[in-house]
């Protein structure tokens, strides 16, 4: 290794060690040993202390304890004439740089200097990553719709530079995380400058303007290997070779680089993170650490991120419409304000809805073809404003089915929403559609929407869609005759799908999707049992499978019954044995005393027993109170994924709270006796017509929510007051 970069990693750790014990010593003096800190909403305490040691900081006196993990881990400068090795030592100084920096950010979160506002924009960066931005993101990180994330520390030489950056990462669908400074400026700025819209939605997050904010995206990678990986605090060996080989991150490091610059790159080389430079700094080659170069410089800003994706290994392949603006899943949370809108549809302004289809093939004389009803819509889309818009998708093909249309009509939503500049909301014939006007100025027109639908459809069901053709209504009259077959077709439908139970059909299927994070869970979708993470059922399931017969969503035949009430298969059993390795034998999918189904991390939910109440509680990702049992979310969530069977404790989707095989084998939506009153109302048409049909149907009032009770003692009052048939039911243990 360099010994420049070496001695100033060393150097670097040094400092930083220095400043963290003067602010320790400092806050013990003022506020005690004792005080308490946790980071907000996470299970995991200092994650990058706790995962590398097993050691939980939970107290000022804890922080001591583990800067002195970090002072073990110190060294002294290369001496001038003596050359050796400095790879082992510059890596130490990395990981206790890591250290001390977590506890610094910590002291200053005690101290409310955390997370960060920049004086001159007012702008206030997100600082610590939560838990559960971690499980929300969870399902694009597995299906491969987030491939990694980038961490991009400095200024671009100018402001349309780091746009152009980012933008290219962006239209890659890679998380970009923002720390740092150089010469006064940042590429937070230089975006806020141009007007690029920041945070979770864009997927450009800016951490905080130092350097040592980027420990927050390292801490966040981290917890995937605690979260998803299963792999134990303290075994470190495990973690940073699941960093290396799992999460697949990179820094691009603009302008000069200081000693807190290359003492925090090493940290991230030591979890596999390599980093590229715009300035001429030393490189590193040998590869080990990480898959390829750790350390690589590119001068043409223009070449930079696609250089740095290569120095990770990312293998990206972006499938764009033919439609003048970008696109990918980085634009899906964009918001289009109405002061931005050049025209709408829908959103009950005007006539609006979405329909897919399934035509024979000759129906579709040309592919891809987008037919627009109305010969004055030229004229009626320049001059903005609202509009009627009934969208019409048919598609064709040998291997396509009736119950797919549900499946493709879904993805309508995401298709329209990946476009920069446009934005939709809601399905069938609540939907909502807004054009903006910088889209308008790049030249987006209404037949852009059509050929998104094409293109993306034939893109991503490519195996049962042979053929696509867009109809798109623009005038009243003509929206509203063609509504009317739309929901007749929508009522056909749910009729259809409403009749599909577990028994009355032979196979299941599985979602292997997540055992890139975790590699012994094994999701069952069932008819009446969705997905964990809540993005999957079993016609997903189904149609995934048919698209690609080697991908995630494979078949299990369901075999023989084993035990009708708890929902034991023998089928089910043979492919949980194949399909985890081992680790998982057998699964009862209607119960979670014993056997349960594993969880990943990404589940929406968590069912956790109540023995003193004789029932359940769920409560919901995103909720941030108390629980009954005495565990918020985020430190249940700890305790139930990474692959494990926890009987007791379950991850499972919101909407399987309302099937009839909820708990079956336990007594079913009777034992519920909590959860927040979010998802109370959430859930609430569904919930009440499922208690009606099983003869309560005043449960849903019965059921305490933090308004009630957040703790045991309140809640058998409650229950008690209420008449709650849990306590009248057969023990749960």
């Amino acid at each position: 290794m360099s010994k420049i970069i070496a001695t100033a990693a060393i150097r670097g750790a040094n400092k930083l060690v220095a400043q963290a014990e003067e602010m320790l010593e400092k806050a013990i003096a003022e506020k005690g040993k004792d005080f308490v800190f946790e980071f907000p909403d996470t299970a995991f305490h200092l994650p990058m202390i706790y995962a590398m040691t097993g050691f939980a900081v939970k107290t000022l006196g804890d922080m001591k304890v583990a800067l002195g993990f970090a002072k073990e881990l110190q060294h002294s400068e290369p001496e001038a004439e003596v050359w050796r090795p400095y790879l082992g030592e510059a890596l130490d100084s990395g990981m206790a740089t890591l250290f001390a920096e977590e506890i610094i950010l910590a002291i200053r979160y005690i101290y409310g200097l955390e997370p960060c506002t920049d004086p001159e924009t007012g702008y206030v960066y997100n600082g610590f990553i939560s838990d559960t931005i971690q499980r929300n993101l969870g399902i694009q990180l597995v299906d491969g719709t987030m491939p990694g994330f980038a961490a991009i520390i400095g200024a671009a030489p100018t402001d349309d530079i780091a746009v152009s950056i980012v933008r290219e990462i962006q239209e890659k669908n890679i998380l970009t995380f923002l720390s740092g400074q150089h010469n006064g400026d940042s590429v937070t700025k230089q975006l806020l400058r141009k007007g690029v819209e920041l945070g979770w939605d864009s997927r450009i997050v800016p951490l905080g303007p130092d350097t040592e904010h980027t420990l927050y995206a390292l801490d966040w990678a981290i917890r995937a290997s605690l979260i998803f990986g299963g792999k134990k605090p303290g075994d470190f060996k495990e973690h940073l070779k699941y960093q290396k080989d799992r999460v697949f991150a990179f820094a691009i490091v603009l302008g000069d680089l200081d000693d807190i610059k290359w003492t925090t790159g090493a940290g991230a080389i030591n979890m596999g993170f390599p980093a590229i430079a715009d300035t001429d700094v030393p490189v590193i080659h040998p590869t080990g650490v990480c898959t390829y170069e750790e350390v690589e410089k590119e001068f043409d800003h223009s070449k930079i991120a696609q250089k740095a994706i290569e120095l990770r290994g990312l293998k990206i392949i972006v499938e764009k419409p033919p439609i003048p603006v970008a696109f990918g899943p980085a634009f899906e949370g964009e918001r289009i304000r109405k002061e931005d809108t050049f025209i709408e549809f829908g959103g009950q302004r005007t006539p609006a809805f979405e329909w897919v289809k399934m035509v024979e093939l000759d129906e579709i004389p040309e592919d891809n073809k987008v037919i627009i009803v109305g010969d004055n819509w030229q004229e009626l889309y320049e001059k903005g404003g609202k509009l009627p818009l009934g969208m019409v998708v048919e598609v064709a093909g040998r291997k396509m089915q009736k119950d797919f249309e549900s499946v493709i009509e879904r993805k309508i939503h995401s298709n329209v929403n990946e476009a920069q500049g446009v934005w939709h909301m809601g399905q069938r014939d609540i939907n909502w559609i807004r054009i903006s006007t910088n889209a308008k100025k790049e030249g987006f027109t209404l037949e852009h929407l059509g050929i998104i639908q094409a293109a993306v459809i034939h893109n991503r069901f490519r195996s049962i869609v042979d053929k696509v053709q867009v109809k798109l209504y623009i005038n009243e009259a003509d929206v509203n005759k063609a509504l009317g077959e739309a929901r007749a077709a929508y009522k056909e439908r749910d009729h259809r799908l409403g009749s599909l139970t577990d028994e009355a059909v032979e196979t299941f299927y599985s979602c292997l999707l997540c055992q890139s994070f975790a590699p012994a869970h094994v999701c069952v979708i069932t008819p009446e049992r969705l997905g964990l993470c809540g993005a999957y059922n079993w016609l997903d399931g189904k149609a995934a499978y048919e698209i690609d017969p080697t991908g995630g969503n494979q078949p299990i035949t369901k075999g023989e019954s084993l035990d009708t009430r708890y929902g034991r298969y023998s089928g089910v059993d043979e492919y949980l044995k194949k399909a985890s390795g081992g680790a998982v034998e057998t699964l009862n999918l209607y119960t979670i005393m014993e056997n349960p189904m594993t969880s990943c991390g990404c589940f929406e939910c968590i069912v956790a027993i109540i023995p003193e109440a004789n029932g359940v509680m769920i409560v919901n990702r995103g909720f941030p109170g108390m629980t009954p049992i005495g565990m918020k979310f985020s430190t249940l969530a700890g305790t139930v994924g990474g692959g494990a069977q926890t009987p007791g404790f379950m991850g499972i989707g919101v909407n399987f709270v309302a099937s009839k095989k909820f708990l079956f084998g336990d007594g079913g939506i009777k034992r519920i006796v909590w959860m927040p009153q979010s998802l109370k109302e959430r859930l609430k048409e569904e919930f009440q017509k499922l208690a009606e049909e099983q003869g309560v149907p005043g449960l849903l009032d019965k059921i305490a929510d933090e308004t009630i009770c957040e703790d045991s003692e309140k809640l058998l009052e409650h229950l008690s007051n209420v008449g709650h048939p849990a306590l009248a039911m057969d023990p749960m243990l």
